[in-house]
């Protein structure tokens, strides 16, 4: 199972290399990785997704409070949150093909941010599943290059990740809420 984790730490030079290293150490493979300031001063998050188990979740996130520098720590994989991956394709695009491609575009609420004679580069923000579904319709016109930012995600609601409760009280579900809407 895919684990969304939001790390709160500390925006000191080093940091990402002590919590990838962390996860190199413990042999978990990091599927995704966005990293930028918050609205906290010298507070920066990083939103991780690793694939592994419940069990082996919750040794990471206990691992993870081992470091110095980390502030909260914050597994968004069972709770209500918005989740998001950000894209670039660079896609072929003949004067036969333009209309057809920015019309398949437009479909997935995408829009394209730069034309040339032979390409198009079309950005596209949603579910990974929506990114994958653009990918495999434009397949057949020549997808050329891609760039993902990976998942970012947050809880919705109004709690503030540093205001949630102490992870040593909180009761950890591993069941998701069937009444609960987990990606948007």
């Amino acid at each position: 199972m895919r684990h969304t984790f939001v790390v709160l730490v500390e925006d000191k030079p080093g940091v990402l290399n002590r919590v990838a290293s962390l996860f190199r150490r413990r042999a978990f493979n990091i599927e995704s990785l966005t990293v930028g300031h918050t609205e906290i001063d010298r507070v920066s998050r990083m939103t991780i997704v690793v694939d592994t188990d419940v069990n082996g979740a919750r040794r990471l996130e206990a691992n993870l409070y081992k470091l110095v520098n980390v502030l909260r720590v914050t597994d968004l994989t069972n709770k209500a949150s918005v989740v998001r991956d950000l894209t670039l394709i660079r896609v072929a695009a003949t004067n036969e093909t333009r209309t057809q491609v920015m019309q398949l575009v437009d479909t997935f609420r995408s829009r394209v941010v730069d034309v040339a004679p032979d390409t198009l580069i079309i950005e596209a923000t949603g579910t990974e599943n929506k990114i994958d579904g653009l990918l495999g319709v434009l397949e057949p016109y020549g997808v050329l290059e891609i760039v993902r930012t990976g998942r970012v995600a947050m809880s919705r609601g109004q709690q503030h990740p540093l205001d949630s409760p102490d992870p040593e009280n909180e009761e950890m579900s591993t069941e998701p809420d069937d009444n609960v809407s987990y990606s948007v």
